[in-house]
Order: C-alpha cells, then structure tokens, then sequence
C-alpha cells in the first residue's frame, strides 16, 4: 500500500521526489514503493458560477434574480486544467492507494487548492498534511517526519473555505446588482465589487478626496544663522510654551500662523545680535529593525526599487521554491520559534561575501542567543519571519539577488547590538527668541555596521554641521546672529498611496500605523492577508478602478462613481475597511477552531443580502436634483445631474457623467448637446486601460452620446474614412505623392487622399492631437514637405506623466513617429556617476 502525495505544483511534485529517495518518473507522476507524488497546477477546481447553477435563472444578469444564495456551494474543474483534475481523480481511486497527503503551499491558499480536490473527487481516504517551512531538502523531509493529523487541518481548511465563499457571495451579487443598477444594459460597464477590494478601493478614494478638499493655510518658519569660534550653524526658532494640538494635524513648534507675530519676532533677530547659547548632550540606542514579514519586504521593495508587490511577492516565491534560498515568504510573522537557534547558526555559517564577515562575528561575539525580540513562539502562528535557509547561496538573476540581500542583510542585522548616538541639542537665544539646533554623531555602529555604516564623519554629515562650543565663546557661551530669515510657507495636502504605503494601510484595516508594536497589535484585523494584497491592488488596477502614475495610486472617475453610488445605496459595510478587518480577524480565529464557520457564513449571507436590498429599492429623487442650465433637446427643458449623470425631465434622455472612464465637465456635455459634437478630447480609456483621444457625438435618434472615430483600418489593413461633405484643403506636395492627392481635414485628423480611377486611398493619417498636444495644420504641411515638424513642446508621456519634446516625422512607411534631440556630449571632465537604467522612449504612434 501506497501514499498520495498532492503538491500545489509540478516543480514541488519534482523536488518532492527527489529528497523523498529520488522517487522515479513513472508516465504523469513519480512513484516507488512507497509513494506516489503528483500535483495541481494551482487551481484546478473552483466553485460553481451562477449559470452553471441555472443557466435559464442565473444566464443573464437580472435584479429580480438576485440575491444569489446557494443552499451548498457546488465545485466544477477549472476547464483549463480539466485533464490535471482527472489525472489526480484516477490516482484518488487506486486501490493500492491507503494514504493521500496534502503537500500544498503551507497556508490558506494551499489548504483550499487541496480540500477542492479532495471534496469534489469525493475521496474517503484518511489526510495528512506535509507542513513545509522551506523547499530544502532537509526542510521537505523534516515535515514529512513530522506530518500532521489532516483533522487538525479542520480549522484552516474552514476558513479557506469561507474566505472564497464570501468572496463569491459578495463579488457575485455586490457587481451584479451594482451593474445593473448604474449601467443598465450598456456594454462593457462592470461595477465590480468584492469584500477585500472595495474597502481598499475606499481607502485610496478617502486620501483623494482629502487632496482635493484640502485647503492649504499659510504660516511662517524663521531661521538663523550663528557664529561661535569654531565655526557658523543654523537654528531653526520654536514658539514658546508649544503644546502638540489635537485638532490640528498641522501645528508644530516651527510654524507661525500670525504673520505679523513672525515679523515681530524676525525683527527682533535681526541686526546681529548676540545670542546665549546653551546646549544638552544625551546618548541614544536605536535597535535593529525586526525580521521581515511578506508585507514589510513588499512595502520596502517597492520604496527602494520601485517594484509592484506582487513582483516582490514572486520574487520570493521564487527564491523560496526554486531557488530554496528563503523560507516560506507568505507569512505575518516577524519572529522566529524559539528552538531556531541551532538553524540561524547554521545559516549564518552558510552567508559568503561582505555578509559572511558580520555573520562571522555575530558568531565571534557570541551575539546568537536567546532573545524574545527575535525567538518568540507566541507571536508565531504556522509561519514565521523571512530569514536564509541553509542552503548554499547560488547565482540570482538581478532583482532577486536584491531582493535576497535584504533578507539576508536583515537577518543578519537583527543579531546585532543596537547603534549608538550621542545626539546634541542647542538652543540660541536671541532677543528671547529661542532657535533649535540638533547634531548627531554615530558612536558605535552596532547594526547598521551591516549596512555600511561606521562612525566616521562620512557616515555622520550632521556632525559637521555643528561646529563645537570653545571656551572661546564665554560662559556662559554667546554667538553672534549673522542673519535672520523668515520664510512664507504653506500646508500641504496628504501625499497619494503608493504600493508600499497602502500595504500598510491595509495591514492596519485603513490606518497607517508606524510604531511597530502597535502594527503588530493590528496586523490580525488587517484587509486580506500578505499572500493576497499584492493580488487585491493589482484587482483595482486591472478593473479600471487604481491607475499607476509613476509611484501613486490615483482612483478613477469610475471608482468615484462606484464608491458614490455604494454610498447613496448605504452599502457602507462593504466599503469600511474596520467590517473587513474583523472578518479577516473571525477567519484567523477559525484557523485555530476559535469561531465557528456557521457564524461567519450566516454574517456574510446578511450582508449580502442588505447589500442587494440597499440597491434594488434604491430610488433617485430628480425632485431633489441639482437643476443645470443644459437644455435637453428631448424636452426644451433644463436637465438635472443626477448621481449617475444629466438626466431629462421627461426622462428620454440621460448623459453619463463617466464615459469611456473619463469624467465629464458639466460645460462639456452642455457644448455636446447645443453644438452636437465636440472634441477630440483627452484622457478617455479603453477597456484594456490604454488611453485614446476621441470626439463625442449627440446621436439624435438613439438620445445618447457615443463616440467617433475616423481612419479604423478593414480587414486588408487599408485605412478607411468616410469623405462625405468633407473639402480638400490643399494639394499633397510632389513627388512624394502621386499627382492629384489632397489633403482633408476631419474631425480628428489631417489626411492624405489618393484617388486614381475606380481606387480611392488614404495615403497617410495623422492624428490632430498626440499625447495632449494638438498638432497645428502648418506643422503637418510641413512634415508631408520635409519629413518632420519643427520640435514640439510639451507631449505628456502617458508612462512618465511627464512633458517632452520632439520632431513629429513621416516614416517609410507613412506612418508617424517622434524623433528626439540628440543628447549633449559627455563632459569628459564632469565626475563619474553610478549607471542609470536606460530611459524608454515615449510611446510610439500608431500611424
């Protein structure tokens, strides 16, 4: 008799075999005496969709259908991966088979991959469960000495359970409801919604609309600057007797909000006046920072290197599966178990390198040792912190070796003792106006030795900026005011998210948390978990919702639309991040049998339902309106703006707000119905996100706004424009094209036109406004004539968000391009510089 062994992957299945006793190849799997080891290929089962469950009731999106709550959840095989599911079905049912053993990825994920197969091939056989905390050998044959009782799996497997039934009770009705009731029946338009990705949507849109709210408050900063013997510092003045307000986030001890306050106090520094001066030294530790969990590795990634977290996220998994370098990356935890000792030993031994030298004398220096900080087994659950393995170290490609040396440097770090400083502070007192100065010197490095830092004056540039106190200066010490500047400065509005910073939003449920104990405290109510917010961010950027600009995540008008319309229907338990946190809290206590799956399911059942009921019997009130000055052509009458647009009176016609995930100015939809067509106009984008200029149009007969577009190309590729009451505007220049073409201006683009007998052809298109910059009819004429344009200003880089110039040119084959200035010749005498990661070009044009 035989045990199964199910893998999440075949590369696991692979590595499996061979530290199992190099168990042969044998057709789909391996297999020996002992063992038979196959595996999934991620997914390879999932639950029923609606129209699987009835296609007549579910098949087409209704309200009336909704809400959509099955009495059991059904699994189906993913269809792409039916043949996997088969193969593993076939295996399930040997006969000699007596023992099956679930060697998925050791978290929820892998426990729901593995109890889909198991349920929906409805095997009876008795399930253990291989808990792997790293791909090495010896780390793969540990735990499966060491296997667990499939039983006391229940717990996990419940809430992975529950987390993809909620998702699908929520994501299914929530987007369905949502959809018909904003989009009706127009194509294209979803309204997604889902229990972790709405609520992190929301926290994106909250800080938006902080920014735009915000309203900047002048105030005033003076600094001067001092003289004492041995040299000239600057201070920076602190009002008196300052207390940190609570109603204002604003307020510090620099900033006078009283203009005539701050001149007072400037003059009264001003004319060089001597200044007492008066200074306190104390020591300070800083310890090193904890290990890394998956959150905190992504969240530094993306600041340092700019990277996605789901990037980072692979990256991991690649140095944790492929590589066997790392231990299992998706993980909460950024302690050790307290038995780990003898294995950190081992890996520190194993570091080569620069790192080798300081893994060596954490060694020397006996440093390793009991430390609750680093080694505490309650604040380990399954996993624990992201440290090296004891494999031997191996050549990465460039990012992953990064992203290791991180780890490992990290690692390495946290054994360290603490850096030392000797932090001065001095106050200069003038006219009795205090001004602040601080100086700090690294005196022991400790830690960040690790990183390169050694208490020289290279490492401590403040050091310099302090010149000492000399007996010179008296006692008690006097320096001279050399200048006194004051300085007219504004608040500024909260910065967007960036990756790094919404991972740690959602690692505190919507609050950004810095103290690390408290981080900790939250990390249990956080949205998701760290094995799925890099997917969550990466959801709202696929939706449509989140656009990357640069670093930021900038909301949509279409997920101002959605959270709008989630707020009229008062939905708001699907867009509070605290609701969300305690959900994931309730899961993480399932995990470990503390709440029962039956609560939580019937929770979110009543959500669900409250959510659909909240939209079905919500009803606009034109009544209450906003009354325009746009005059429907339906009805002559004054259309009102609505939540979803500008509707008529007598209801015939409705212009959306959001068309083509573009908002529309309300001047822009008032020119739209009075001249009956504008544009092209800006910042429209297609359903795979790419961005397109476009002229809308009043179509009278369907009462709605659509687009359009000339020069689409047919199935030959020959571009195709319809010259209907369009007038040549001049004769294309010869030779270079045949006698007799004109050149037409449309609506969107300069054209030239080549008509010869019965063949009528566009010879060469050009749009009349590239990447926000209009192309004036001169400067075509003139590329058509030499080739290119003069050099342009002021295109925007869809990729950078940023101005550039360049020449517009014909190419070969009549399409256009940009050409660029040439770069200036290197100064041979300019100092050397690190290598810079070459710059793409801006985006080509199509022609």
């Amino acid at each position: 008799m035989k045990s199964l062994i199910i893998a999440e992957k075949p590369s696991v299945a692979t590595d499996l075999a061979r530290a199992l006793g190099k168990v042969p190849k044998k057709g789909e799997h391996y297999e020996n005496e002992d063992y038979v080891i196959s595996s999934a290929v991620g997914h390879i089962v999932e639950l029923q969709m609606p129209e699987d469950i009835d296609k007549k009731k579910y098949g087409f999106w209704r309200l009336d259908a909704l809400p959509i709550i099955p009495e059991k959840f059904q699994l189906k095989p993913v269809e792409s991966s039916k043949d996997r599911f088969d193969q593993l079905k076939k295996l399930l049912a040997r006969k000699d088979i007596e023992l099956v053993i679930n060697a998925c990825d050791a978290g929820r994920e892998g426990e729901l991959i593995f109890t889909y197969i198991y349920q929906l091939t409805k095997s009876k056989l008795p399930v253990k469960r291989a808990w792997m905390q790293t791909m090495t050998q010896e780390g793969i044959r540990e735990a499966f000495q060491n296997l667990r009782d499939g039983a006391k799996m229940r717990g996990l497997a419940d809430a992975a359970r529950c987390r993809s039934e909620s998702d699908w009770l929520i994501g299914i009705n929530g987007t369905r409801a949502l959809t018909k009731r904003m989009f009706g029946s127009r194509a294209g338009n979803v309204a997604s919604v889902g229990r972790v990705q709405t609520p992190t949507l929301a926290i994106v849109y909250a800080r938006e609309l902080e920014i735009r709210n915000f309203k900047p408050r002048g105030y005033w900063r003076i600094t001067a600057e001092f003289e004492v013997c041995k040299g000239i510092y600057e201070g920076v003045y602190q009002k008196p007797g300052f207390k940190k307000s609570e109603d204002d986030e604003h307020d510090r001890v620099d900033r006078i909000w009283d203009k005539a306050a701050a001149e007072a106090v400037h003059a009264a520094c001003s004319g060089h006046p001597m200044a007492a001066v008066t200074e306190e030294k104390k020591a300070s530790k800083q310890a090193s920072p904890r290990l890394y969990d998956l959150t905190t590795l992504q969240r530094e990634v993306n600041n340092r290197f700019g990277l996605s977290a789901r990037r980072t996220s692979q990256i991991a998994q690649a140095l944790y599966e492929r590589h066997k370098m790392i231990t299992y990356p998706r993980t909460d935890s950024r302690a050790l178990p307290e038995d780990y000792i003898p294995t950190c030993r081992q890996a520190l031994l194993n570091l080569r390198g620069d790192l080798a030298v300081h893994a060596n004398k954490v060694l020397e220096e006996q440093w390793l040792g009991p430390d609750k900080r680093i080694f505490n087994n309650a604040q380990i659950s399954d996993h624990f912190a992201i440290i090296p393995t004891v494999e031997e170290p191996k050549p990465l490609e460039d990012m992953e070796a990064k992203v290791y040396d991180m780890i490992a440097r990290r690692f390495v770090a946290v054994f360290h003792p603490s850096a030392e400083f000797d932090i001065t502070t001095r106050m200069s007192t003038v006219a009795g106006h205090a001004f602040k100065t601080e100086g700090k010197v690294l005196t022991f490095p400790g830690w960040l030795a690790v990183y390169g830092k050694t208490g020289t004056d290279d490492d401590n540039p403040d050091a310099r900026t302090l010149p000492a106190l000399d007996k010179q200066d008296g006692s008690p010490a006097q320096a001279k005011t050399l200048e006194a500047q004051l300085h007219e400065e504004a608040t500024r509005p909260p910065p967007r998210y960036t990756e790094a910073t919404l991972l740690s939003a959602m690692e505190g449920a919507g609050k950004l948390v810095e103290d690390e104990e408290m981080a900790e405290a939250m990390k249990e109510r956080g949205l998701g978990t760290p094995a799925t917010r890099a997917d969550t961010i990466d959801g709202l950027i696929n939706t449509r919702y989140v656009e990357r600009q640069q670093r930021e995540l900038v909301p949509t008008p279409k997920a101002e639309q959605i959270l709008q319309f989630l707020a009229a229907v008062k939905a708001d338990v699907i867009t509070s991040p605290d609701m969300t946190g305690e959900w994931e809290f309730k899961l993480r206590q399932m995990e470990h049998g503390k709440f029962p799956r039956e609560k939580f399911m019937a929770e979110v059942v009543k959500t669900t339902k409250g959510i659909v009921e909240g939209v079905k019997s919500y009803e606009e009130d034109d009544s209450a309106a906003r009354e325009t000055d746009i005059i429907s052509p339906t009805d002559g009458k004054p259309l009102v703006e609505t939540l979803r647009g500008y509707k008529s009176k007598d209801g015939e016609l409705m212009i959306y707000k959001v068309i083509g995930n573009r908002k529309m100015a309300e001047s822009e939809v008032k020119d739209l119905l009075s001249l009956g067509q504008i544009g092209p106009l800006d910042g429209f984008r297609s359903k795979k996100g790419k961005p397109f200029s476009a002229v809308l149009k009043y179509n009278t007969e369907e009462k709605k706004a659509e687009f359009v577009f000339d020069g689409q190309r047919d199935a030959s590729g020959a571009i195709k424009i319809d010259f209907t009451g369009l007038q040549p505007i001049a004769e294309a220049p010869t030779p270079k094209f045949p006698a007799g073409s004109q050149i037409y201006e449309t609506p969107q683009s300069f054209v030239v036109r080549s008509v010869v007998g019965e063949e009528d052809k566009v010879l060469v298109r050009c749009s009349k406004r590239i990447l926000s910059r209009d192309i004036p009819l001169e400067q075509f004429m003139k590329m058509l004539q030499t080739g290119k344009t003069d050099l342009l200003e002021k295109f925007w880089s869809q990729r950078t968000r940023r101005p550039f110039s360049a020449f517009l040119v014909l190419k070969e084959d009549m399409t256009t391009g940009f050409e660029f200035m040439p770069r200036a010749p290197k100064d041979p005498n300019a100092p050397a510089r690190g290598k810079k990661p070459k710059k793409k070009a801006p985006e080509a044009l199509q022609g």
